[in-house]
């Protein structure tokens, strides 16, 4: 029989019982009697979360994979609820920034309305190291956060984004591990959310739609939690993070 098991008891096994961050590995690719060992990085993040799965099922641990790539969760934990206990597994090469894509900027906007617990999934991170010569794969760090805690501002815009031409893409994570002054994570999911919402206004193909959005949002959060959520005003709470 299966065992339940939450994010965080997840983080510390991979940690402290597998030794994760100990051991190294390889990304190989087989067709008949040929293999190859792949150096590529761009697989890298697929391939860390198909593994995710098959650890997960050869410890008979109870999970769900998302039966539709690309569509939050990664990974349910909880079967009987799947509005609860998300994990979106996430991966980036340690020798650089985290250039991970949390979610597309438009689409995270509407979801927060059709699903608010989205705000609750949490982000099991992989930082690794690959040898260019011989493929050699290990993870050097691994980070349980929520999403306030890898995000911040950034010069252009109240909240970590890839944008063009006034437009954010994606909203993306910040050096969160940095101490460096500047890379100071938001402190709460109420101080996310109001960067997000300014982000909202900013963008020009949301900030007409952005009242609307506010109001939608907080209706189908209360309508979730039971609860009012409160976003402070961008102007009020910008300068404890610039």
């Amino acid at each position: 029989m299966a065992n339940v098991i939450t994010a965080r008891e997840i983080y510390k096994t991979l940690i402290l019982d597998y030794r994760i961050k100990s051991i190294g590995g390889f990304i190989k690719f087989q067709l008949g009697d040929i293999d190859v060992v792949i150096k590529r990085r761009d697989v890298i993040g697929d391939v860390i979360q198909a593994w995710v799965g098959e650890w997960l099922r050869r410890s008979r641990f109870d999970f769900m994979a998302n039966p539709i790539p690309q569509m939050p969760p990664d990974i349910y934990l909880n079967k009987k609820n799947l509005r609860k206990d998300w994990l979106e597994i996430k991966a980036f090469n340690r020798a650089d920034n985290p250039r991970f894509s949390i979610a597309a900027f438009e689409f995270f906007a509407k979801d927060l309305i059709e699903r608010p617990w989205h705000l609750d999934a949490d982000y099991l991170i992989f930082g690794y190291t690959l040898n260019d010569a011989t493929g050699m794969l290990r993870i050097s760090d691994i980070w349980l956060k929520k999403i306030w805690e890898i995000t911040k501002t950034m010069a252009e815009w109240p909240l970590t984004v890839q944008f063009r031409n006034g437009t954010a893409n994606e909203i993306r994570p910040c050096n969160w591990y940095a101490r460096r002054t500047g890379s100071k994570v938001f402190d709460c999911l109420e101080d996310f959310l109001s960067a997000f919402r300014e982000s909202l206004y900013m963008d020009s193909k949301t900030y007409s739609r952005a009242p609307q959005w506010e109001k939608k949002f907080k209706r189908a959060y209360k309508n979730y939690y039971g609860k009012e959520i409160f976003m402070p005003l961008w102007k009020n709470i910008k300068h404890k993070y610039t």
